[in-house]
């Protein structure tokens, strides 16, 4: 349980981290998507983490690699705005 408590955390660090590394008129903007970004980043690199063997089952991304995942999903966002998937929530 305090596994998936440390990922919220950092996943919220690191989507803060992500915005301000990658700026742009397509990025979602707001608290609460700014925290599901980081968050959702941090479970993808607990994910990939644990699929390589980098991570235990028990342990989650550290700050560096959950903000690699958050910069990952901000750049899958942004090319999902661009190709017209997702409309632009900025507008």
């Amino acid at each position: 349980m305090s596994g998936i408590i440390w990922i919220i955390i950092v996943g919220f660090v690191a989507g803060i981290i992500a915005r301000l590394l990658s700026p742009g008129p397509n990025n979602p903007s707001g608290f609460i998507l700014t925290t599901v970004l980081g968050i959702v980043g941090a479970f993808l690199a607990t994910f990939i983490g644990q699929a390589i063997g980098h991570y235990g089952p028990d342990q989650g991304a550290g700050f560096i690699t959950a903000t690699i995942g958050a910069l990952i999903v901000l750049f899958i966002w942004n090319r999902l705005v661009a190709s017209g998937v997702l409309r632009d929530f900025n507008r």
